[in-house]
């Protein structure tokens, strides 16, 4: 039994249609500095011994007056937190092929009429048409200044500035591009399928969006003696090791 059924109605212009976009204003946080940087050079001297271990033999480890301070500087780092959606609507075509009886010289539909053709033994009648899909995608991505995946345990509790633009212009903080963290969104949600025929519906949204910039002391030292240099980085708002290298 062959069931029929009412089409809805698809009204598409002859032209495709732009994407909706609907994004939200970004915001910006800037993390207080709670850690002051004397202090960081007091724990950063018990530290740096450490850095230039590379074996486990007293005779190859360096004396503690042997590591030389060079510089401390402070920056900040910012990370994305950003939710999107894409959705579209959209028709592909398509080509039904359905087995009629031996004997079916013609197969009639509504007003069309259809030749049988053999393909393996076997009386067929192809339908050639459209077929409307719904595509949806949704993200919700904690993201470094160059779009990649990072681990919110880098953001640690913080209280946030005031007045964050009066910080980014004293420290001359350099701020991500103004559409950068869109772009990273949409990079990985809003792609359109590689069938599409026409496009009924397309929609790309940014329900949220906020950079924080976290507060960090990079640390330099020398081994006097063999001139290796190596450097560490503190978070400013725990004082807790972010890395080093």
């Amino acid at each position: 039994m062959t069931e029929t059924v009412s089409a809805e109605t698809v009204v598409i212009s002859a032209e495709t249609p732009s994407t909706k976009e609907k994004i939200v204003e970004r915001k910006t946080i800037v993390y207080e500095t709670v850690v002051d940087p004397t202090l960081i050079r007091v724990a950063c001297e018990k530290l740096k011994k450490q850095l230039f271990t590379k074996f486990a033999f007293y005779w190859f480890q360096p004396k503690l007056e042997d590591i030389q301070f060079v510089s401390m500087d402070k920056y900040y780092e910012p990370y994305i937190l950003i939710s999107g959606r894409y959705f579209i609507d959209y028709l592909r075509k398509c080509t039904y092929v359905l087995k009629v009886a031996e004997g079916a010289r013609e197969i009639i539909l509504g007003t069309n009429k259809y030749v049988p053709e053999t393909y393996k033994s076997n009386r067929i009648v192809k339908l050639h048409g459209e077929e409307r899909l719904i595509k949806e995608s949704k993200a919700v991505l904690f993201l470094d200044k160059d779009g990649r995946d990072s681990d919110a345990d880098n953001i640690p509790p913080g209280s946030p500035e005031k007045k964050p633009e009066k910080v980014i212009a004293q420290f001359g903080i350099e701020e991500l591009a103004e559409n950068a963290d869109v772009n990273f969104v949409r990079e990985r949600i809003a792609k359109r399928p590689k069938d599409i025929n026409r496009i009924v519906e397309e929609v790309f949204e940014i329900t949220d969006r906020t950079v924080i910039y976290c507060p960090r002391y990079k640390l330099l030292f020398r081994w006097v003696k063999t001139g290796e240099e190596r450097i560490l980085v503190l978070d400013a708002v725990t004082a807790e090791r972010i890395k080093q290298s």
